[in-house]
C-alpha cells in the first residue's frame, strides 16, 4: 500500500526516502547501495524499504466513491 512514515521497529522516518529510493532501484542501480547513499543503515529501516511492495494503484480501482 502506501510506505509506513516511521520505521515499525526503531521509529525512524523513512517515508521521505522512498520517492529517491525507488526511481533510483527502477533506473538500475543496486538497492543496497542506494540505501547506502540515502543515509539508511539500520536493518529494520532497510528492510521497510526493501520488502515494500507499491500496490496502492491496483487497490484504489477498488475503493468505493464516497
Amino acid at each position: 500500500m502506501i510506505i509506513p512514515v516511521r520505521c515499525f521497529t526503531c521509529g525512524s522516518l523513512i517515508a521521505d526516502k522512498w520517492s529517491a529510493y525507488a526511481s533510483r532501484v527502477r533506473a538500475g542501480e543496486e538497492p543496497g547501495k542506494v540505501l547506502d547513499d540515502l543515509g539508511v543503515r539500520r536493518y529494520c529501516c532497510r528492510r521497510m524499504l526493501l520488502s515494500h511492495v507499491d500496490i496502492i494503484q491496483e487497490v484504489i480501482n477498488y475503493t468505493r466513491p464516497v
